[in-house]
């Protein structure tokens, strides 16, 4: 049974100095090991404070995204673009940034995602810390439906067509499983619906069926309604 502890912050700045300052561990840790980062605006000031600075970090630290627009990847909607100040510091070598490569067609950028992280798997290297965000529908990653989640059983990627008309890859709740530690980041306003839902452990919320099978996730909030 999967079980939900939640961390709630007063402020949102004691929110962003908690994702930063778990993230920063995370990266730091010593040994090979891997972090998956969540796109989304939400922790984004956590990306940009620890980009500020020099991180200490395994030279065998590998980076992993929950879910990538299919866009450029310069474009201001690109989850890669916008973790660029972090990334930039981290400055890995090419083959330990697993990004979905958005220049190729959507179905063999899903494909050669899918087969990086299966490699990733098959290595031994551990997900030490996955983040991930919740829509105000709903989803996490680019899984918003019932039917997402029946295409990615068996998977650990796949590519989805997301409601407001764009298309996505996203990871699966069977990649989900292979993290250490889960931690939904939920902050800002208009998401209290979602986040009811989630606390409830409603079986129609997508965000919570796809953390199904886990023994337990963290949920780190600072909503303002």
């Amino acid at each position: 049974m999967t079980t939900l502890t939640t961390r709630p912050f007063d402020s949102r700045t004691a929110f962003d100095t908690a994702v930063a300052q778990r993230l920063g561990q995370a990266l730091a840790a010593a040994g090979p090991s891997a972090v998956m980062l969540s796109g989304g605006t939400t922790p984004l000031p956590a990306y940009r404070a620890l980009g500020s600075r020099t991180l200490p970090h395994d030279e065998r630290l590998h980076i992993l995204f929950s879910d990538e627009r299919y866009v450029p990847s310069d474009s201001e909607a690109s989850n890669y673009h916008r973790t660029r100040p972090l990334l930039d510091t981290l400055a890995l070598p090419p083959q330990q940034l697993l990004r979905v490569r958005t220049e190729l067609p959507l179905e063999q950028a899903a494909q050669e995602y899918e087969q990086a992280l299966a490699s990733l798997l098959k290595s031994g290297i551990r997900i030490t810390l996955g983040l991930l965000g919740l829509g105000a529908d709903g989803h996490t990653a680019s899984l918003f439906s019932a039917a997402d989640l029946a295409r990615a059983s068996g998977r650990l990627a796949i590519p989805v067509q997301r409601p407001d008309g764009m298309s996505a890859v996203s990871v699966t709740p069977g990649l989900l499983a292979q993290v250490d530690g889960l931690i939904f980041l939920v902050a800002g306003g208009g998401k209290q619906k979602a986040l009811q839902a989630l606390e409830a452990h409603a079986a129609t919320l997508t965000a919570w069926r796809a953390v199904q099978g886990r023994s337990g996730v963290e949920l780190w909030t600072a909503v303002t309604g």
